[in-house]
Formats: structure tokens, sequence, C-alpha cells
């Protein structure tokens, strides 16, 4: 069965997450997502990470599953002149390099526009390519700094917070492949390649857009509430039992039915017309027994047992899962949001797989590709080169 991006042809640059990520999951959904890595070295998440020199690390195999690996020097020029053969063969080109990188190489958006007018070129920028801050360097926890994340993470009498998902990163990426499948759909209408730009910046702020609603009443910035929500009571994290660091369970309600079966499922349906607690007025109000009262009861169960007494309830519930706890999850396992790959030199390698589920064109999972796997196949497919002709290229430092 054909995969939903069958055919799509993406030359991939990109490095570490922002933009790994993003061709990660074109590569899940179907695309042929070429890897153009440097002769001997890699893209830097290969070995920055790794606690094995040597050896890819788990960074890398987390961000590349799914695609081919090929190297090619493009410092040197038989390597350029491959590179613009190869530009001219894509349909998308992605890169999240600093600012500039491929103008000083010869490869500005102009000139790979040229040598192929149906391109799709995605860039991604820290804080973009125009603008006042568009030279400045950004990583992941800049990202979620300058973007707003931090200022509303964490407690009022803490300083802003780092969330500990990499959003300033994975959340790029997911934005990027959105931008790329839109510029994919114009350009089978128009004909005509176009330029892709996410700024991590831009994303976390698009991240931002409820969470700034207060903003709009008070003209003032929004405080950091912790875990709990201003809007909704219950609305906090939980304490269960035995007692250890991640034994806790989410809860939230929004409705009166909510509320009335969260009381009933505790044993407790006096509470659902406690005037204390009647309506969700009155619930912010007396937030702080409230609190204490369903800690009562969580603190009695484990994490599992809460979520599953309220999830039949209709009560909305969420145990923290550890990292631990996320690979081995059986309903994960079950949605095949974690797998476990071979790899010919780690062996078995759980990791998280597609987020998102075709039901036409199911996502099967492979390994990250070693440096240069697939120089082989990737240019005798492409550019009809035979094994001898990239052997002489290898050994000429080429590729």
């Amino acid at each position: 069965m054909d995969k939903a991006l069958a055919g799509v042809k993406v030359l991939d640059l990109t490095q570490f997450e922002a933009g790994t990520s993003c061709t990660e999951m074109l590569a899940w959904l179907g695309a042929d997502v070429i890897k153009l890595e440097t002769p001997g070295a890699g893209e830097q998440g290969r070995w920055q990470l790794t606690e094995k020199p040597g050896v890819d690390s788990h960074y890398f195999m987390l961000l590349n599953a799914n695609k081919r690996s090929i190297t090619l020097n493009l410092k040197d020029e038989r390597g350029k002149k491959i590179f613009v053969e190869l530009v001219g063969k894509v349909d998308v080109l992605s890169e999240n390099f600093s600012l500039g990188t491929l103008e000083r190489w010869g490869f500005g958006w102009a000139r790979l526009h040229e040598i192929n007018p149906r391109l799709i070129y995605l860039t991604i920028k820290g804080f973009g390519t125009y603008g006042p801050c568009s030279k400045y360097k950004s990583f992941d926890m800049i990202a979620q700094a300058a973007g707003g994340a931090m200022a509303l993470t964490g407690l009022p009498t803490t300083p802003p917070l780092k969330p500990g998902p990499t959003i300033g990163d994975t959340g790029t990426g997911m934005h990027a492949a959105i931008g790329v499948l839109a510029a994919y759909v114009q350009r089978e209408r128009s004909g005509k390649g176009q330029k892709v730009e996410v700024s991590m910046q831009d994303a976390i702020l698009n991240f931002c857009r409820v969470p700034m609603m207060g903003t709009y009443i008070t003209h003032k910035p929004v405080p950091r509430m912790g875990n709990r929500l201003a809007a909704a009571a219950p609305g906090d994290t939980y304490q269960c039992a035995p007692g250890g660091d991640n034994d806790y369970v989410y809860i939230l309600c929004t409705t009166p039915e909510m509320w009335t079966n969260l009381c009933n499922a505790m044993g407790r349906p006096e509470m659902a017309t406690d005037e204390r607690f009647k309506d969700r007025r009155s619930r912010h109000h007396n937030v702080e027994e409230l609190t204490a009262s369903i800690n009562e009861w969580t603190a009695r169960h484990t994490k599992h047992e809460v979520m599953r007494i309220l999830g039949e309830a209709g009560v909305p519930c969420g145990k923290v899962l550890d990292s631990v706890e996320l690979l081995n999850d059986p309903h994960l396992r079950a949605r095949g949001m974690i797998v476990t790959v071979q790899h010919p030199v780690r062996g078995e390698f759980t990791m998280p797989g597609c987020p998102v589920k075709l039901e036409d064109s199911p996502v099967e999972v492979q390994r990250a590709p070693l440096l240069g796997e697939h120089n082989n196949e990737v240019f005798a497919q492409y550019l009809g080169f035979d094994s001898a002709e990239v052997e002489r290229l290898k050994q000429e430092g080429v590729i």
C-alpha cells in the first residue's frame, strides 16, 4: 500500500532537533527523506550526545527514523556539482543552519530556485531570517524564553522555568512540516515552489496563545500558577500512593457533571452539594480545602488506580508517567506509539513512534541510518552512479 507521501523527495540538511523532527515526520508519512551529511563525521547530533564514542547517539536515533543517509562534501567543487544535480531531482530541501550558511556556500534561495523552480525550500531559524533579532543564535530553551513559555511556567514564588518537553525544537519542527505540506499542495496547483520559513520564537508564541488570554482582561503579564488552572477547580496535581516523586495524577473538572462524578467516585457524594464546593466559583475560593479533600482520597490509591477509577467515572484524569513508564506503557504499545527497532550497533532500541495515525497509510517505524549507509543506492537511483564511481568519489573525499 502506498504511503501518504510516497513519491515526495526530501533532501535533508537539517541537524540537531528542530529540523530533524520535521523531516522525520515527513519520512514517517512516506516521503523519501535523504539525509545529506558531512563525510567522516555526519551531522553533529550523531556524536555530540553519545555516551559511547564512535556509536550513534540515542539523540540522533530518536530524530532520524525512516530516513536514508548519504555523505557529500559541500566544500568540494565536485561535491557542489553533485549537490546541484540532487537539488534538481527533489521536491523539498530543508536546513536549519545558522543564518547565511547556505549563502556562503553559494546556495541561497535565489540560486536554489534557479536550479529547481519547483523546489520547496524549508529554512528554520531561531529568530527567522529578518527582523532585529534575526542574526541571533538559538536553542530550544532560548526559544522557550523568548517565545513566552518560560514566563508562564513555574510558581508565583519561583523564577521562570523551562518546560521539560522540547517544544522549542520539536514544536518548531511540527510547524515546519505543516508549512512544507501546505507549500507542496500549492505547488501541485501552481507548478511553482516556494520558500517556507519557521522561526523557533514564532512557534513558541503560537503555543502561548491561550495562556495569554488573561493579558487582554488585566493588561498585565499572565502570572505563573504552577499546575493549577485559574478557570477550573479542581484543576491540579494530586499526590498518590506510595508517595514517590512522580506518584501524582492530574484531575480536571470543567462541568457540573464531572464534579458530581468525581465526588461519587471518591465516595464523598455530599461534597457535590457542599456550599464550599457547589459551583466553580465556590470551589475556586475554597481551593485549599478542596485540594486537601481530594489529596486525602488520592493518597490511598496508586496513580494507576486513580486514573482507572476516574476514567471509568467520566472524570478527566491523567497519571503522571515518567520516561521509564512511558517506554513500558501498554496503552502506548497498543497504539504503536512505543515501538522497538533493531539497530545494527546498539541492538534493540525502544523509542516513540509516529503520533499521526492514518488509516490507509499505517507507519512502519524504521531505525535511523548509519552514516552514509545509503550512498550506493541513492546515488544510483537519483544520479545513475555505479558502485565503482561511488567508491572512487569516496576515496577522493567527495562523498
